[in-house]
């Protein structure tokens, strides 16, 4: 059974060699690469190296064409300051110099860094082709509107002019489908749809369900039309209040954060495949022994359930200890897991 075989086995509860394991490793294959993060997040060639460097390396199930969280607000218009060993923000909003009416669906063949981060999927898809997962990413619609307004201007754009604020969120949702439809033509199996700004340490269960989940359940019906394995859906921290409405906006896998607790976990969504959810801090900071026994820990509670990848809550931070990765992928090598 290969990766591929093994992560599409596991979305559907089915009985698989052993437990898919997933290293949300992003910016640590810079390293593998032997380049600053700035380079990595800036040419899909490069990126694309690292990922198949770090795949080598450690042997798990997946690769990510993946740069950062601001490649889609750069394209539309927002300006960013780049460190040579740090993912970039943002210096202005492009909300700050441009009106919504006057504002354009950026193009995934021209627009930024877009076009290298086509070009990384497609190279990942020529070198493990069926037999590893290709994961591309794309931002939420609730994340980019905050990323083209600013955070404080989007949420009392929201309170103050709720129709004003909601076609902002349309504009953000039809880039959402064209990079991510544009990526799965391009060589990934699947986009994740990553959207910090939808936590509820941001936005309450209550606007979540008004104003985002409308949105996200139109970006995931339109990327399986267009043929992606699964609906992946990763919001960081403390999740459980938003996680019942998962089932009706269509998300196949569900990452959960360190701060969520599995058990409770699987009662809310017993039928949605769970990813997660080792702390990533802990990459940095702990023992393999440690990550090994938090590993054998989760492959335990998901035993008799399935549906289970083991991964981190969040992104592997760049500088964490080789180790400690290979710690995690080695647990579920084990006898019996």
């Amino acid at each position: 059974m290969n990766s591929l075989e093994r992560i599409k086995a596991t979305i559907q509860f089915q009985k698989t060699d052993r437990v898919p394991v997933i290293a949300q490793v992003f910016g640590h294959a810079s390293t593998f690469a032997g380049v600053n993060l700035r380079e990595y997040i800036s040419d899909g060639a490069v990126l694309a190296r690292g990922q198949l460097r770090a795949l080598e390396h450690y042997q798990y199930d997946a690769v990510f064409a993946l740069m950062d969280v601001n490649v889609e607000s750069e394209a539309v218009g927002s300006r960013l300051t780049y460190r040579e060993n740090e993912y970039p923000v943002i210096k202005s909003y492009v909300a700050e110099s441009t009106e919504l009416k006057d504002l354009r669906i950026p193009d995934p063949r021209q627009a930024g860094r877009m076009p290298e981060l086509l070009k990384a999927a497609g190279i990942l898809n020529n070198e493990v082709g069926d037999a590893v997962l290709v994961v591309g990413c794309v931002v939420g619609p609730m994340t980019l509107a905050t990323q083209l307004l600013g955070m404080e201007r989007a949420l009392y754009l929201a309170i103050d002019d709720p129709e004003t604020f909601e076609k902002w969120l349309d504009f953000s949702t039809d880039v959402c489908i064209r990079f991510g439809t544009a990526q799965l033509e391009s060589g990934v199996h699947l986009p994740i749809v990553f959207d910090p700004a939808s936590t509820p340490d941001v936005i309450p269960p209550q606007f979540y369900r008004e104003f985002v989940m409308p949105h996200v359940k139109r970006v995931f019906r339109t990327f399986k039309k267009a043929g992606s394995l699964a609906n992946w859906l990763h919001t960081a921290g403390p999740v459980a209040s938003i996680l019942p409405y998962y089932s009706q906006i269509g998300v196949d896998i569900a990452n959960i954060d360190y701060c969520v607790d599995p058990l409770h976990a699987i009662e809310i969504v017993p039928k949605t495949c769970i990813d997660g959810n080792i702390k990533p801090f802990s990459f940095m900071q702990e023992t393999p022994g440690a990550i090994a026994r938090e590993s054998s820990k989760l492959i335990k509670i998901f035993a008799d359930r399935g549906g289970f990848i083991l991964s981190s809550g969040c992104e592997i931070p760049r500088e964490s200890k080789p180790e400690n990765i290979t710690a995690m992928v080695m647990e579920t090598r084990q006898e019996g897991n």
